[in-house]
């Protein structure tokens, strides 16, 4: 286990980053809202919590993976706005790239202000659960080491070093077809295998934003990576809707509990947004590259499980088959749920090119968060 994780973050780039990084050399808890009252170790209500203000090391190990996947959605979600959404003090960085934005708009015409409140929620995730980690006497995730990855060279991308890779992406669109089969849940069936909604993008590599400029045209190559970004969207997003329910059953103190429970929502309203623009997803098949983008509404596909205007999720099985299907967040197994997720984005390609620290680092708050315990 890397014992760097302790370490208080660096500061970072970005202007929000630097802010946060000056708040805590004040202090850390001025960045919290006035009515938490946590230096005293009392909750609004005048309860005492886990005595001198501090929490379990259960619920900080769950905060501190959470605070890593923030951050890491937060390095993801820049890389898409600085070259397709909206550049402004909230989100700076970048300088934009016309063609890929527009061609992100043939899935929305909003989707530059969709990545850009996407990045700002991202960002505001992680350093409220860092500066709340830190004002409750615990270690915050830094990731700060790891930002050696390279950026894209096309027009607009800021020359910076990233956590995340989007230009290799393998991406797993099961999301699709597990949110609408009536018959099956991935915590009462572990090996069933969902369809995939795009089969081409889970057995390749593929950008998500262009590489270079030479990524431009033709432009159905461009119009191919555009897509790949629409359907990475959902994929990322969908993993923090499980995550969210799934760590919090492991949560001791009530504050922490509605920490998580409060932030958990917000990833289910991405990933519901992103689930409908990724159903407007031109059909296109790059000529670069074989990758196809096929009309989910026809033949092969087509019917409820690939629909493309069924975006709420279907009743299914939910504890036992004894009792009435539910509609409901899947999958929420708490078991090995923070190392399941790190699994999950690591499949997609994300890291790929990170070092072995990284991957230790990462792997180590993992397994903390999954050893926490309620009431430990």
């Amino acid at each position: 286990m890397n014992t760097k994780r302790d370490d208080a973050p660096a500061p970072t780039r970005r202007m929000g980053r630097r802010r946060f990084v000056t708040g805590l050399a004040a202090g850390g808890a001025a960045l919290l809202p006035a009515g938490a009252a946590l230096a005293n170790g009392h909750d609004d209500h005048g309860h005492g919590d886990h005595g001198h203000g501090r929490i379990s090391r259960g619920d900080a190990a769950i905060l501190r993976f959470l605070a890593a996947a923030e951050i890491l959605e937060t390095d993801l979600w820049q890389q898409y706005n600085e070259l397709g959404g909206i550049q402004d003090a909230e989100v700076p960085g970048g300088s934009g790239n016309p063609d890929y934005t527009e061609a992100l708009k043939a899935l929305d015409e909003d989707m530059d202000v969709y990545i850009h409140d996407n990045t700002e929620n991202e960002m505001t995730h992680e350093l409220f659960l860092n500066a709340y980690l830190m004002a409750r006497g615990a270690a915050p995730a830094n990731l700060e080491p790891f930002r050696t990855l390279p950026s894209s060279q096309a027009t607009g991308a800021q020359q910076i070093g990233r956590l995340t890779n989007l230009m290799q992406l393998t991406l797993d669109t099961s999301w699709w077809t597990r949110y609408r089969d009536p018959n099956h849940n991935p915590d009462l069936d572990p090996n069933f295998v969902f369809p995939q909604a795009i089969p081409d993008l889970h057995n390749g590599q593929f950008p998500g934003i262009p590489r270079t400029d030479a990524d431009l045209s033709p432009p159905d190559h461009l119009q191919a990576i555009a897509n790949t970004a629409g359907f990475h969207f959902p994929s990322v997003e969908v993993g923090g809707t499980s995550l969210y329910p799934a760590l919090a059953q492991r949560v001791s103190n009530s504050e922490v509990l509605r920490i998580v429970l409060s932030i958990g929502p917000t990833e289910a309203m991405h990933f519901q947004t992103w689930h409908d623009k990724a159903g407007n997803a031109p059909q296109v098949t790059d000529p670069t590259n074989g990758l196809t983008f096929p009309d989910l509404n026809s033949p092969p596909f087509g019917g409820e499980l690939f629909q493309t205007n069924l975006i709420m999720p279907e009743p299914c099985p939910f504890l036992s088959r004894s009792l009435p299907i539910c509609s409901i967040v899947r999958p929420t197994e708490t078991r090995g749920a923070a190392m399941g997720a790190l699994a999950y984005l690591t499949a997609q390609g994300l890291f790929r090119g990170q070092s072995m620290a990284f991957f230790d680092y990462m792997r180590g708050l993992a397994a903390d968060a999954d050893r926490a315990r309620r009431d430990d």
